[in-house]
Parts: C-alpha cells; sequence; structure tokens
C-alpha cells in the first residue's frame, strides 16, 4: 500500500479544493501528519462535505495509518 497510487486518488480536486486553508490532501507529508484527525472525519462521516466515503475507502484509509503511512 502506498501513498502516490492507494491513498491519494481517494481524494478528488473538490476535495483537495475545500481543504487547502488548512493542508494539501495530495501531500503525503500534510496527509500523513493530519492522518489520525482525516480518519475521525472520514469515519463520522463528515469529510468530505458532500457524503461519505463508503466503508470501504475508510478501510483502505485505515490500513494505509496501520501500515505506518507508506510513501
Amino acid at each position: 500500500m502506498h501513498f502516490e497510487q492507494d491513498i491519494k486518488p481517494l481524494f478528488r480536486e473538490q476535495d483537495r479544493d475545500a481543504m487547502t486553508f488548512a493542508f494539501d490532501l495530495w501531500s503525503l507529508d500534510d496527509v500523513s501528519a493530519n492522518a489520525d484527525a482525516i480518519l475521525d472525519r472520514l469515519e463520522a462521516g463528515t469529510m468530505p462535505c458532500d457524503e461519505a466515503w463508503p466503508d470501504e475507502q475508510v478501510a483502505v484509509f485505515r490500513r494505509w495509518i496501520d501500515a505506518g503511512k507508506p510513501a
């Protein structure tokens, strides 16, 4: 599991645009630094703002964190 091929594609351009005030969802460093907060919001269904991710996508993000957030 890798950021560029498995995690970055989960975030749409509109998601990135909505969050640029805080961090860049297409940046490994930014997503790694904020991964726990992002996961909390994904699990709560409050991110992205238009509709919750399917459970499978949330699980992919969680597995990436559990794997040590590899590049």
